[in-house]
C-alpha cells in the first residue's frame, strides 16, 4: 500500500486503542500494543502491529489490524522492551582520541555507548548518547561527570573523566516521548576521531524506506541491519526507574541470525552505511520479535533529537 494510506489505517488504530484502553490501562511493560507503518520495500507499505506479551486489549488491537490491513498487516510480539544500559559479555576500554562506539557513562550508570559528535550553537564539541548513559534517567545533574570508558567498564571520575553532562531532554513519566537523549561537554584537550566504519558523516536523513543501516556500539560492536517499521507509536520501554512511552520511533532488524544490538549498546548512532547519512539514535530493544528467534532494536529519529537538544552533528 502507500504511505499515506499506511499512515491513515495507522491513525485508525491508534484511535482504536485510545478508546478500547480507556480508563488507562496500569502502566506496565507488558500487555499493551504499538502501532506503526511497516517497510515492505521501496514505497511499499503496511501495517505494524506490536504486541508486548497477551492482553485483551492487544488481541482487539490485532484484529483491528487484520481487519483494515489484511495481509498487509505485520504483528509481532516483541515481549518487553528495555532500555539497553549493560551486558557484561564484553567490556571496552579506555581509549584516546575519542570515537564513536565507545563505552561511555554518568559516574552513577554502568555503560553506554558515544554516539556521535556534536556541537552547540556557541561552537563547542559534545558527546551525544541517551538521557539513561549520560543522565542517569534524570537522575543526574549538569555538571555531573562523564566518563569513558563506563563504570561498568571500569571507569573512574579520577582518572577517565572526559567532560560532564551539559543538554538533556526530559523523560515524561505520563506523556508519550520522541527521544532519550542528552549530550556531555567535553574537557579541555580531550580529542576526537569522529570516523565511522563507513567514513565520516555526510549529514542526516528522515526514513521512509526499509534501508540498510549500520551501527557501532559497545557490547556488539560494528552490526548491519534492516529499517523494519517507521513511525512507531507507543511503544513502552522498561526504565529503572519505570516504564516510559515513546511515540514516532524506528525499529531496525539485525541482518541475518544476528541480533542488531545488545545492552550496553544505547546511544549508538544508526546510519547508512551507504551514504553515510546518520538515521536515528538507538535506546532501546527487545529479546524477541524479530526473524529467527532475534530482538527487535528501537531508535529516535535523528532529526528530531537534534532539534530538541539544539545541537548540530560535528
Amino acid at each position: 500500500m502507500e504511505l499515506q494510506t499506511a499512515r491513515e489505517i495507522k491513525a485508525e488504530l491508534r484511535r482504536r486503542t485510545t478508546v478500547l484502553a480507556a480508563p488507562p490501562r496500569p502502566h506496565t511493560p507488558t500487555g499493551g500494543v504499538a502501532v506503526g507503518v511497516c517497510v515492505v520495500g521501496p514505497a511499499t507499505y503496511g501495517i505494524a502491529v506490536r504486541t508486548f506479551g497477551s492482553s485483551p486489549l492487544a488481541d482487539e488491537v490485532v484484529a483491528a489490524g487484520r481487519e483494515l490491513a489484511g495481509d498487509e498487516c505485520d504483528i509481532r510480539d516483541v515481549g518487553v522492551v528495555r532500555a539497553f544500559q549493560w551486558d557484561a559479555a564484553e567490556l571496552r576500554k579506555r581509549q584516546r582520541p575519542l570515537r564513536p562506539g565507545l563505552s561511555v557513562s554518568h559516574v552513577d550508570v554502568t555503560a553506554g555507548t558515544i554516539g556521535a559528535f556534536v556541537t552547540d550553537e556557541s561552537g563547542a564539541l559534545l558527546v551525544l548518547s541517551n538521557n539513561h548513559v549520560l543522565a542517569d534517567s534524570d537522575r543526574g545533574a549538569a555538571g555531573d561527570i562523564v566518563v569513558q570508558p563506563g563504570v561498568a567498564d571500569g571507569g573512574t571520575a579520577a582518572g577517565d573523566r572526559i567532560g560532564v553532562l551539559d543538554g538533556v531532554v526530559a523523560l515524561d513519566p505520563v506523556a508519550p516521548n520522541l527521544v532519550d537523549a542528552a549530550t556531555a561537554r567535553l574537557d579541555d584537550g580531550i580529542e576526537v576521531s569522529a570516523e565511522y566504519p563507513a567514513g565520516a558523516l555526510a549529514g542526516w536523513v528522515a526514513v521512509t524506506d526499509d534501508i540498510e543501516v549500520e551501527k557501532a556500539g559497545r557490547t556488539t560492536g560494528v552490526t548491519r541491519g534492516r529499517v523494519s517499521a517507521i513511525e512507531i507509536d507507543g511503544i513502552s520501554v522498561q526504565y529503572p526507574a519505570g516504564v516510559m512511552d515513546f511515540d514516532d520511533q524506528i525499529e531496525v532488524t539485525g541482518a541475518g541470525s544476528t541480533d542488531f544490538s545488545a545492552g550496553g549498546d544505547s546511544g549508538s548512532l544508526v546510519y547508512r552505511p551507504d551514504t553515510r547519512e546518520a538515521v536515528g539514535l538507538l535506546f532501546a530493544g527487545s529479546d524477541t520479535g524479530g526473524p529467527n528467534g532475534q530482538g527487535l532494536t528501537y531508535c529516535n529519529p535523528i532529526g528530531v533529537v537534534l532539534d530538541r537538544l539544539g545541537v548540530h552533528l560535528a
